[in-house]
């Protein structure tokens, strides 16, 4: 179902894209188009009544350009008919005559931006597009400025388009909270309720449009007391009065008749979660490819940024940082971001196996040396010869990709191997039988890794998952011990103010062991792990792909010191609740008890709601987390689920948690999927994963956690 052509959120979201992009005209979408550079048919702009397409500029805010550029590349643009893409606050030309597609947040300064641009006659007309619903006082004052200005005649549409989110992966998007740092406000006493409200309304904004985009009312459960249960009222608020005071509203359109007005069952359940619920996956070491990528090397926005040596051979000239982009048709990523690292590296050597027999059989059967005198050789015969040029972007493609790929890995890898990740990450797989002495010794360990941020990470995940007790002397010995190893140590106040709220709250489980057989596979597929080098080495002197010599016997040494081990079949916390809301025939006693209790919205329903108290009316009732959002005796809306309700299933859902989330739980709960569509042959689920920013674990220290520690008396 997620797969699906077109029902992805992905998919939708560019959809939505591509229709502002042809000035919201809608066009038909035939199967049978040609992909373009990423993934989008070329459905090409619209023509004038000549039969001459329409050219135009685009312009964005900060948030418009991460929308766009995290689905759509420069090439995707200009099939679009956009010749030229602008921020709002660079200093731009005039170029008269040509229409304007603005992409933006409603904000009073884009307003007087555009204001601005169409009284010096910048460009004319312009399309005004509101990533998410402009405010009426917004509205009325934009209207006095453009009747001051005499601008009317130069705006052609003006539209709230819902698009206030960024889509990383098909199923997962955040809504770029990262300056709000939503984890820091919604946990800090000393937060003020304007900047409070301002958060939580930007998240409920948020999520209105991730529905409107998915063209369906979601039925909302949430923990009662703190964040979350202050989004979900005040969403369902949202979502209710929409429905009530708008006749054709954004959910009675056809994209999904069935769902929208359907029952209860066939719409998707939002589950909203606040970050606290599990702190671990933020900080965990991973050990598959999209969350290694994330923690080791430089991603943003479907972007990777890798350093290089300058010089290959002079490495005293330093590094060189070049970027690159995965787009949505990079065939391996798709195939291999949730996967164990080890199984990565054997994929790729398949693939360029694969790349290199193909290309041997178009050069066998046009009788030429290599792929690249195709180009220059007519003496190849005619047939064969157009069959081969036919492949050929196709393998040119494959190619790219891979070589790509095998930079990542071998950056990854050194990251891996500077790092000593694989200790940490085989440490933390068993991290509840770890004892003190155990973590102590580790922390002390000059030789565990040059990054001393790695020691912090294993120690609060340690701290926050065992059972022992750990006393003044043992906590000062610690701190004693990060110190040492030049650990900053800001943080540690907070977590142990944690500790105390979230130790009930954790559910990660390990799943059956596997059986005799899939173990002594897996020792199989270590011990070609590590002949793997010396044949990748090889491959890639043989097929050409575009990496030079020397890194690919780096390539060589490196994949030497890894531990080749793969990951226990384990369901975090956030997996955990997500089954016992989704599937609960099959979710264990002890998450069904956790979510029992769980608040019940339904904004079709007249019986599922409550009103929503402020903020400062919240923190009077007593609480009793860090940075104190409602306590146990706050009054909050919704209703408890009936047992009906709560035993109903889903086969949709939208797990959105809130202060930050993890490529880890992401890859859990797409993981999670797979395994329970494939056992018992049940009908496919599809869990859409979401937060207010997505971080990494330095990120989340040293943004998110000192900032609190610092505020602990």
């Amino acid at each position: 179902m997620a797969g699906a052509r077109g029902n992805s959120l992905r998919d939708r979201q560019i959809a939505s894209l591509k229709k502002i992009l042809n000035l919201n005209e809608v066009l038909d979408q035939k199967d049978d188009d040609d992909a373009h550079a990423n993934g989008l048919a070329p459905a090409g702009p619209i023509l004038t009544a000549n039969g001459e397409p329409i050219w135009k500029v685009l312009v964005f805010d900060d948030l418009g350009r991460d929308v766009i550029s995290s689905v759509m590349r420069v090439n995707d643009l200009r099939s679009m008919g956009v010749t030229m893409h602008m921020h709002l606050a660079a200093s731009r030309y005039p170029i008269p005559d040509v229409p304007a597609i603005y992409l933006l947040e409603p904000t009073a300064k884009n307003l007087e931006g555009i204001t601005n641009d169409l009284q010096k006659g910048v460009y004319s007309p312009a399309y005004i597009n509101f990533l998410s619903s402009i405010p009426r006082p917004l509205l009325e004052d934009f209207a006095s400025q453009t009747a001051a200005a005499g601008t009317a005649e130069h705006i052609a549409q003006l539209f709230d388009q819902y698009l206030n989110f960024i889509v990383a992966e098909p199923d997962l998007f955040s809504l770029g909270m990262q300056k709000e740092h939503t984890y820091w406000a919604l946990n800090s006493a000393k937060t003020k309720d304007e900047e409070l409200d301002h958060v939580v309304d930007r998240i409920v904004s948020g999520l209105f449009s991730v529905a409107v985009t998915m063209g369906v009312i979601p039925i909302i459960r949430c923990p009662k007391g703190a964040a979350a249960e202050m989004i979900a009222g005040k969403l369902d608020r949202k979502l209710r009065d929409h429905i009530l005071n708008s006749k054709d509203n954004l959910f009675s359109s056809n994209a999904r008749p069935a769902s929208s007005a359907g029952t209860p069952a066939s719409r998707p359940v939002l589950v909203i979660l606040d970050r606290n619920v599990d702190l671990n996956p933020m900080l965990s070491h991973s050990w598959t490819y999209q969350s290694l990528v994330h923690d080791v090397l430089d991603m943003k926005l479907n972007r990777i940024t890798i350093e290089t040596p300058a010089d290959e051979n002079n490495p005293a000239k330093g590094m060189t940082k070049k970027s690159y982009d995965l787009t949505s048709t990079d065939f391996f990523w798709e195939k291999n971001a949730g996967v164990p690292f080890p199984q990565v590296a054997e994929d790729i050597d398949a693939e360029l196996m694969r790349y290199k027999e193909d290309a041997q059989d178009i050069t066998k059967k046009t009788g030429v040396a290599s792929i690249e005198d195709l180009q220059s050789d007519t003496g190849a015969s005619a047939q064969h010869l157009k069959a081969a040029i036919t492949l050929l972007p196709e393998l040119r493609e494959r190619k790219a990709t891979l070589d790509l790929h095998m930079k990542i890995l071998t950056s990854t890898l050194t990251g891996i191997k500077d790092r000593q990740l694989d200790n940490y990450f085989q440490i933390e797989e068993n991290v509840m039988k770890q004892t003190k002495a155990q973590i102590l010794e580790v922390i002390k360990d000059d030789t565990k890794g040059n990054d001393s941020l790695d020691k912090l990470r294993l120690f609060i995940i340690w701290f926050l998952s065992t059972e022992q007790d750990v006393g003044r002397a043992d906590w000062t010995q610690f701190v004693e011990a990060l110190t040492a190893a030049e650990v900053d140590t800001t943080c540690l106040a907070y977590i142990r103010q944690v500790r105390a709220t979230t130790k009930m709250t954790q559910l990660t489980t390990i799943g059956p062991s596997q059986p005799a057989a899939a173990q002594s596979s897996s020792t199989d597929l270590f011990g070609r792990f590590s002949s793997l080098s010396s044949r990748l080495t090889d491959r890639l002197k043989e097929t050409g792909v575009g990496v030079p010599t020397n890194l690919a016997s780096n390539f060589d040494n490196l994949i030497g010191g890894i531990k080749n081990f793969l990951p226990a079949n384990r369901d975090l916390t956030v997996t955990k609740i997500v089954e016992s809301i989704m599937d609960p025939q099959a979710a264990s006693t002890s998450a069904i008890a956790k979510t029992e209790n769980y608040l019940y919205f339904d904004p079709r329903s007249a019986n599922a709601r409550g009103t929503m108290p402020p903020p400062s009316a919240l923190r009077a009732g007593g609480a009793n987390t860090p940075g104190g959002l409602p306590g146990p005796g706050a009054q909050g809306p919704g209703t408890g689920a009936s047992f009906g309700q709560r035993r109903q299933g889903f086969t949709e859902a939208v797990v959105f948690t809130v202060g930050g989330g993890s490529m880890d739980e992401y890859g859990n709960l797409q993981e999670w999927v797979q395994r329970t569509s494939e056992a018992n042959g049940r009908a496919k689920k599809r869990v859409v994963y979401g937060s207010t920013e997505l971080l990494n674990a330095r990120e989340f220290i040293k943004e998110e956690l000192e900032r609190l520690g610092r505020e602990v008396p």
